[in-house]
């Protein structure tokens, strides 16, 4: 776990230590951006399982966990509810909007939650949440905005990353760890 913590800045390890929900853009964080489409009009956008994975163990330990995205898609919709997610926002206007009132509902503070973008629609988020943060490959000005910027680029296992890196400073990563071995 110190591996994880030890180049992460003490305000960022500040910020991971009061976090209780994670939201999430889909595209650009969740898949790498591309949008694929098949002659009859299918599209096809591939997830990275690690993401999943880190979910599940996210909401066996009571963290709100959704997605917040600007475009709709059944992939995401479907996406979404495999990973049991407690939110799927799709064609959202303004995300912030949508934060607030996640928070609202769960009766958190803006400060407990973190959330991870790449694009100009996240911006607002990013700046006013506990910890907001961008994926390696995310628009430098949206970067320039972030706590934290993960290693990974978008579709790579950023939320991993991220969820990793906020369990790792609330000390309950090692467990789930040794609960695996």
């Amino acid at each position: 776990m110190d591996k994880i913590l030890k180049e992460i800045p003490q305000e960022v390890r500040n910020r991971a230590q009061k976090i209780k929900a994670i939201l999430f853009d889909v595209d650009g964080v969740l898949t790498d951006g591309s949008i694929i489409y098949t002659n009859s009009g299918d599209e096809i956008k591939a997830f990275n399982v690690k993401d999943g994975q880190i979910i599940s163990h996210l909401k066996r330990l009571d963290f709100v966990v959704g997605a917040i995205t600007g475009r709709e898609s059944a992939l995401v919709e479907r996406r979404c509810q495999e990973l049991k997610l407690d939110y799927c926002f799709q064609g959202a206007k303004d995300k912030f909007q949508i934060v607030q009132d996640i928070a609202a509902e769960r009766g958190l503070k803006l400060d407990e939650v973190a959330y991870i973008g790449d694009d100009i629609i996240d911006l607002r988020v990013i700046k006013n949440v506990g910890l907001g943060a961008a994926p390696a490959d995310a628009l430098s000005y949206v970067k320039d905005e972030a706590h934290f910027i993960t290693k990974k680029s978008g579709g790579n296992g950023v939320l991993r990353e991220l969820g990793d890196m906020i369990l790792a400073q609330q000390g309950k990563l090692k467990q789930i760890i040794e609960d695996h071995t």
